[in-house]
């Protein structure tokens, strides 16, 4: 196996047609991250998020698609996974960083990921940089990827209109 430190961070960016205080509050609200921060498939239930540094963000992920609940069974998987992440760094409309606990992956040991969130306005759009933290092999790595451009996508089509 790989180790982390050895791998490359994932960058995931895309520029919004929208006010900053919009895209700041799907990151650092309950109503807000509920939205959208789930791949499609999957939806989240937000139990405690606390919008600062050091503030808790809870929340338990349910596959809500019969596809997905399919794929989770027939992966041994549970149809939800309860996480746990810190804000580590929070400055109001302009970067964060969410590190989550990785306690959930049978056999691995226990781990922090974090993702640093950057966001630069200019007119009427804003650029929103995402730096993935990679996971602990090069598999999870690439699918932590796929399934961060699928909750992204959400974004997509919400920006879209």
């Amino acid at each position: 196996m790989q180790k982390v430190t050895d791998m490359q961070k994932v960058n995931v960016e895309r520029t919004y047609k929208a006010r900053i205080g919009e895209l700041w509050d799907l990151w650092t609200t309950k109503d807000g991250f509920e939205s959208w921060w789930a791949p499609e498939g999957f939806r989240v239930e937000v139990h405690r998020l606390e919008g600062k540094t050091g503030g808790v963000v809870h929340y338990t992920m349910f596959a809500d698609s019969p596809e997905m609940i399919a794929a989770m069974k027939q992966m041994g998987r549970p149809a939800s996974t309860e996480s746990r992440g810190t804000f580590t760094l929070f400055q109001p409309q302009t970067r964060l960083a969410l590190t989550h606990r990785i306690d959930f992956i049978p056999g691995v040991p226990p781990y922090d990921s974090t993702m640093a969130v950057e966001f630069i306005p200019s007119n009427d759009r804003v650029r929103m940089v995402v730096t993935l933290d990679p996971m602990h092999d090069e598999q999870m790595t690439r699918m932590a990827t796929m399934g961060f451009e699928s909750q992204v996508g959400k974004l997509d089509k919400r920006f879209a209109a």
